[in-house]
Parts: structure tokens; C-alpha cells; sequence
């Protein structure tokens, strides 16, 4: 079967349920900012790959220390 028509699949959201902002306006749960979480529902997918890769960024600095 082709899957070049079959629809993608959506971008799932990062969060957890546990939402509570940092000093630094980041959720300590899922990592994106105050303003990412807010206007998630109306990013495109493009927008949504692009948080994603900010919160693994995030993450791999937070494992720095």
C-alpha cells in the first residue's frame, strides 16, 4: 500500500498534566515556555517540529547542569 496520500499523523503536544512555570517561564514538566504552551493549539506542524527541537535543546541543557 502507497502511503504517499495517507494522512500524516498530528504532532502530538508535549504535556504531561503537571504545568508549572519555572523561573525562567518554562513548564518544569514539558519544557516549553509559557507562550508555546498557550499558543500550541493554533501552531501550524511546522511550528510544533520546531518547539519539539527547542524542547529537546532544552532538555539536553538542563542534563549539563
Amino acid at each position: 500500500m502507497n502511503n504517499e496520500f495517507a494522512p500524516a499523523r498530528p504532532i502530538r503536544s508535549p504535556c504531561i498534566g503537571v504545568c508549572a512555570l519555572d523561573e525562567k517561564d518554562l513548564c518544569v514538566a514539558c519544557r516549553r515556555s509559557g507562550m508555546e504552551i498557550a499558543e500550541w493549539g493554533v501552531l501550524t506542524e511546522e511550528q510544533k517540529k520546531a518547539v519539539w527541537a527547542l524542547i529537546r535543546q532544552r532538555e539536553a541543557e538542563d542534563r549539563k547542569g
